[in-house]
């Protein structure tokens, strides 16, 4: 069954190494939903999450190939296990063209910032579950999105 896989990789920090791994990745016909790469505790190791839609199979056979590589220390595939924290950030710049005091609202509903207003428009950054970022993604599209930006998946064992 093809389902949403979220893969956290520890690797060196080294030039080119996300280019191995998302190259390994297309060559092999697959689709990133979401990469993210930040440095870890330690400055010299990147933690990267991908995510991929795919069977459980593929997904696996991917972790593989993606772990034969030289500058990759660890592969998890964290999707199945129920011990982990998934969350996304967002920022959204809302039309303030109808009903001012209605977004406002949302904001206050979603525990979302506010972080600029002008007389047309209102930017406000939001961070949650992907569920929570989804809703909130469709209770502003009525207002009128101008800009979104998403960061992507990302997660930590909760163990």
């Amino acid at each position: 069954m093809i389902e949403k896989h979220t893969i956290r990789l520890k690797v060196v920090n080294t030039v080119g190494v996300m280019a191995r791994i998302t190259g390994l990745i297309s060559q092999r016909g697959y689709n990133i939903n979401s990469i993210i790469s930040t440095p870890s505790e330690n400055p010299s190791i990147y933690t990267i999450h991908l995510v991929l839609t795919e069977t459980e199979e593929k997904i696996e056979q991917i972790s593989k190939q993606i772990n034969k590589l030289i500058d990759v220390i660890k592969v998890t595939d964290i999707s199945h296990n129920k011990n982990y924290i998934v969350r996304e950030f967002i920022m959204a710049k809302i039309s303030t063209s109808k009903k001012h005091g209605d977004i406002l609202q949302l904001i206050d509903l979603f525990e979302a910032k506010l972080l600029d207003m002008a007389p047309n428009y209102i930017v406000v950054s939001v961070t949650g579950s992907p569920r929570k970022i989804k809703r909130f993604i469709e209770a502003i599209q009525p207002f009128g999105i101008q800009e979104l930006d998403r960061s992507g998946e990302f997660a930590v064992l909760d163990v």
